[in-house]
């Protein structure tokens, strides 16, 4: 039987991989027509009609993992590291029988190359879905809390 604290060991878990660079098997969460996007204004509603941070389809994520694994990838030498700092997942939907979950989740994401550190506040909307037994995630979204601030390169994936 799922249970809440299930969903939130995922988004646990989901984080960790991140941290660690296990990009190849985080790519592996994700449904086939999932999509992660990121707005860039405050609060915005629409991915399609207006412009964002990023939104990525699978093909797009598969491109994105591919570049961070990459050995040539001369932009990452020294590669990127991340840190998330998060605070317990918030459970929003939870409906076992339709397999659909929902999260959102605070957190303070840390990205660092070389000289250069970030420090972004993130919230961060999870749709999850159970497919044979196991969570996948069927989009994510990131809401930067100063999204309207000029940003340097954002290399990974917070």
């Amino acid at each position: 039987m799922i249970t809440r604290d299930d969903v939130i060991d995922f988004i646990y878990a989901e984080t960790r991989m991140l941290d660690e660079g296990r990009y190849t098997e985080w790519l592996d969460l994700w449904l086939p027509d999932a999509v992660y996007w990121m707005p860039l204004d405050y609060k915005q509603a629409d991915p399609v009609n207006a412009t964002s941070f990023l939104y990525e389809d699978n093909f797009m994520l598969r491109l994105r993992v591919e570049r961070l694994n990459g050995e040539r990838t001369f932009s990452q030498k020294p590669k990127s590291r991340c840190n998330h700092v998060i605070q317990r997942p918030f459970v929003d939907v939870f409906d076992p029988e339709a397999g659909k979950f929902q999260t959102v989740t605070n957190m303070h994401y840390v990205e660092t190359r070389l000289d250069e550190q970030q420090l972004l506040a993130l919230t961060v909307t999870h749709d999850l879905a159970l497919v044979g037994g196991a969570f996948r995630i069927a989009g994510k979204k990131v809401e930067l809390l100063n999204c309207d601030a000029a940003f340097g390169n954002i290399q990974l994936l917070p």
